[in-house]
């Protein structure tokens, strides 16, 4: 099977975590606007959304195993990419694009969603305290 270093096949979550699931997220700032009419600047603020969701609930990009990219079809993939590297940087996760024809809002090119891992915890306390790639990378 191709490998890639930006992207894993595939990923077993391993027993005695909890599963974080982050709703779509777009490119709007704190204040619900848009952060510009480019897929790169979208994309960028897109996932930091993803990344704050995930910090709070005790979880980073390294706990991620799969994330979900729907681009508005014709947006271009590579501007997309390039601001990917940058935000999420090199981890290995399970990632699927899919070019859609719209989303949400007419300025929306962008939309991310993650599933990630993070260790139970038996305190009833929602964030976990230590953790670090909770799944192992299938080839």
């Amino acid at each position: 099977m191709h490998r890639n270093p930006a992207f894993s096949q595939g990923v077993v979550i391993e027993p005695g975590y909890r599963l974080v699931v982050v709703g779509g997220q777009n490119g709007v700032d704190a204040t619900g606007m848009v952060v510009g009419p480019g897929l790169r600047e979208q994309t960028a603020q897109a996932l930091r959304n993803v990344l704050t969701v995930l910090a709070e609930a005790g979880a980073t990009q390294e706990d991620v195993a799969k994330l979900t990219i729907h681009l508005v079809d014709g947006s271009g993939v590579q501007a997309g990419f390039e601001a990917s590297r940058e935000v999420w940087g090199m981890h290995a996760t399970a990632v699927t694009v899919l070019m859609v024809a719209r989303l949400g809002r007419p300025e929306f090119l962008v939309e991310g969603e993650a599933l990630a891992a993070v260790p139970a915890t038996t305190s009833g306390d929602r964030r976990a305290t230590a953790h670090r790639r909770p799944s192992r990378e299938t080839r």
